[in-house]
């Protein structure tokens, strides 16, 4: 099993940043890449971003290329997002994920970006 604790949602203002955090701990070993998604009210979970936890490799949808970064703290077993330039369009419950042999979902946090 592997858990996984969201931190850094909230509400902000066009054009700010926020950094989300995603603590994992248990069986994390089995894990080759951190995923972040997002949902949007009535719309479909999607793909925001993704790295592979042992060589880094990132990767963006084309609707955040550019204004988000993925990142890991390997000693920390976290991975974080931090999202810059956010835009109304951006509000969604934001989920970490850990991908392996099995999938393993955080809960979902709130974030909320005003016009």
């Amino acid at each position: 099993q592997v858990q996984l604790a969201e931190s850094g949602g909230g509400l902000v203002q066009a054009g700010g940043s926020l950094r989300l955090s995603c603590a994992a701990s248990g069986r994390t070993f089995s894990t080759i890449v951190m995923r972040w998604f997002r949902q949007a009210p009535g719309k479909e979970r999607e793909f925001v971003a993704s790295i592979n936890w042992r060589g880094g490799t990132e990767i963006y949808a084309g609707s955040v290329q550019g204004r988000f970064t993925i990142s890991r703290d390997i000693a920390k077993n976290t991975v974080y997002l931090q999202m810059n330039s956010l835009k109304p369009e951006d509000t969604a419950v934001y989920y970490c994920n850990a991908n392996g042999p099995i999938d393993y979902w955080g809960q979902g946090m709130q974030v909320t970006v005003s016009s």
